[in-house]
């Protein structure tokens, strides 16, 4: 077998942070010495060395304490706010420690009343910004984990191909793909393969190296796994990922010509399981659909006139487009939008928009880059047939097509379609079967996932995309 060596052991990683965060307390508290001078001056029959002990006493407890709530431990996965929380704990115990309990104990101390909340609270804000740029940045590891690929044929490959770019690892670090006997190809050609008996290597080897997720993504499973292997790992802490769970997690969007029947019948399928989102959905949309219909009545009212002027009143055509779409359940529906492109557009029959459509006006390139357009849709969600966030609604005739060659497809219809959608944010117009494969990809995820802040953050982005012409 290949030799294997991987430097990433936690020690090497933890102590200059330690190091680094002992020095930032030490500048904290001694700083809040200065400053708690200020309105409480110094004992002067004091000795130096006492207010030094004071310093080294709170810089042990913190220290202590910060190591206590687990922010030295590399399997942490906390988003910032988190981190901020357990700072405060820890520092908030650093305070009772010393203040409630070791100034009592050890009255002889004489140390300043405002050193201590004043050392608090100075080295909460101080680290709290260290650890924003560790996380951000991507310091000592911190936000980012270990990961071992089991497989490197058709599943495994997803990685390598979906996630090529440095954005697409922020939270991971790829150790290896470690290739199956039963693996039909070796599809994995630019990542680190690692050659290891799993029955006898394995364990050793995601020991030594401090793997913290091992991603099962062989394409045979039975009977090839090391399961006794795998089982001594969650015991040891060590999370055990499905290659679909782990796209899902780190891509937003459902591999879904990976997915296997067992998959979908062990985790919650394509139906939502948000009852307060479900139960609210409709006079959320309203209220809002409402309110901004009486913002934009003056945009939509100029459209109106700049399309009926443009060719509406040569051609006669209306400035309002209706097409027949499919909804919830697979219930047709009239989608009205404001008229983008000329009266004949479809005389060869119904087409996918481009990006660059050709048979759009000048007036309809603009409202479409801003997403006015869509404006008229507000009566759609007043009759419930739509909401603001959802798939986009389909042509029925593209809809039989792709129910028929595009496995899942149909589950996009469990939620009503919306306005603006996952898919929109994420992936760019479709413009043949390849592209409404990716899409779905991300209408799956957004069905799976959805919830009153999941639609919040998709408003947001939309909102950035039309401020900033970025249409799709």
């Amino acid at each position: 077998m290949a030799a294997y060596t991987y430097s990433g052991h936690t020690h090497k990683k933890v102590k200059p942070l330690i190091v680094i965060e002992t020095t930032i307390l030490l500048i904290a508290g001694y700083l809040s010495l200065y400053l708690s001078s200020l309105n409480y001056p110094f004992n002067l029959t004091a000795p130096v060395t006492s207010h030094i002990i004071n310093l080294l006493i709170f810089v042990a407890v913190g220290q202590l304490a910060i190591l206590a709530v687990g922010l030295y431990e590399l399997r942490l996965r906390e988003s910032f706010s988190g981190v901020v929380r357990r700072l405060l704990v820890a520092l908030g115990m650093t305070y009772f420690f010393i203040d409630a309990i070791l100034l009592n104990l050890i009255p002889d101390l004489k140390i300043n009343p405002a050193f201590v909340p004043l050392s608090a609270f100075s080295s909460i804000v101080i680290l709290s910004i260290f650890r924003y740029f560790i996380l951000h940045n991507e310091w000592f590891g911190f936000s980012q984990k270990d990961i071992l690929v089991i497989g490197a044929g058709e599943r495994a490959s997803i990685i390598e191909k979906r996630m090529r770019r440095k954005s697409d690892r922020r939270s991971i670090r790829v150790v290896g793909f470690v290739p199956m006997p039963a693996d039909p190809e070796i599809l994995i050609s630019r990542e680190p393969l690692i050659n290891l008996d799993l029955d006898e290597e394995l364990e050793t080897f995601v020991l030594e190296n401090d793997i913290q997720e091992i991603i099962i993504a062989s394409d045979e499973r039975r009977q090839a796994l090391p399961l006794n292997t795998l089982f001594n790992f969650r015991l040891r802490g060590i999370e055990i990922t499905d290659i679909l769970d782990f796209i899902e997690r780190e891509t937003g969007q459902v591999a879904v010509n990976l997915i296997y029947p067992s998959w979908v019948i062990y985790s919650n399928g394509f139906s939502t399981n948000n009852h307060l989102r479900d139960s609210l959905d409709y006079l959320l949309n309203a209220t809002l659909a409402l309110l901004i219909f009486i913002v934009t009545s003056p945009i939509m009212l100029v459209t109106m006139l700049a399309i009926y002027f443009e060719d509406g009143r040569k051609t006669g055509a209306s400035v309002f487009y209706k097409q027949e779409r499919i909804g919830l359940d697979g219930r047709p529906f009239k989608i009205i939008k404001f008229r983008s492109m000329g009266p004949d557009a479809e005389k060869g029959g119904a087409q996918f928009a481009q990006k660059n459509d050709d048979r759009t006006t000048k007036v309809g390139a603009f409202i479409r880059k801003y997403r006015i357009d869509e404006l008229p849709q507000l009566f759609n969600v007043l009759k419930g047939e739509m909401g603001f966030v959802g798939p986009r609604p389909e042509r029925p005739q593209f809809v039989n097509e792709f129910i028929k060659t595009i496995p899942y497809y149909n589950q996009r219809h469990n939620v009503k379609p919306g306005l603006t959608g996952w898919a929109q944010l994420k992936y760019p117009y479709g413009a043949n079967n390849n592209d409404t494969t990716e899409k779905l990809k991300f209408d799956l995820y957004y069905i799976k996932h959805r919830s009153i802040m999941f639609d919040l953050l998709i408003l947001l982005r939309t909102a950035e995309v039309v401020l900033f012409g970025k249409g799709r």
